[in-house]
């Protein structure tokens, strides 16, 4: 449910993470926070849905089957509207979270994250 004070009312978000348990705790924990959500299990449908309608804000995992997260990240960071983009990994590796911001990712997180800190990070990418 969510209230009036939801800080990501009206923002839509694209999850991807190929742990469909993952996707599904993420999207309840940003809904709860008024997004709108939508899942991609793979590199490759989340190219697509960046394609199609791009959204707001992404939550992206690193390693992915179809295309890696980087290259999901060059796409999403491309063009005259680059989305907002929450790196979500396990990876701890500091080379990563070093490629990843320079290809533009907003937060890199090591999971587990705290669902709280991953609505805060996709606030504060959204511009919430």
């Amino acid at each position: 449910m969510t209230g009036p004070g939801a800080r990501l009312e009206g923002v839509r978000v694209l999850v991807v993470d190929d742990d469909a348990d993952i996707r599904e705790a993420m999207g309840l924990a940003l809904r709860s926070e008024g997004a709108t959500v939508e899942d991609a299990p793979d590199g490759s449908v989340a190219s697509h849905l960046l394609a199609a309608r791009r959204p707001d804000a992404m939550v992206l995992d690193l390693m992915l089957p179809g295309q890696s997260g980087f290259a999901v990240l060059e796409r999403a960071r491309s063009g005259p509207s680059p989305v907002p983009v929450v790196m979500v990994t396990a990876n701890r590796g500091q080379r990563h979270a070093e490629m990843a911001r320079s290809l533009g990712a907003e937060t890199y997180l090591v999971k587990p994250v705290p669902l709280a800190r991953l609505v805060d990070a996709v606030a504060a990418a959204a511009g919430r």
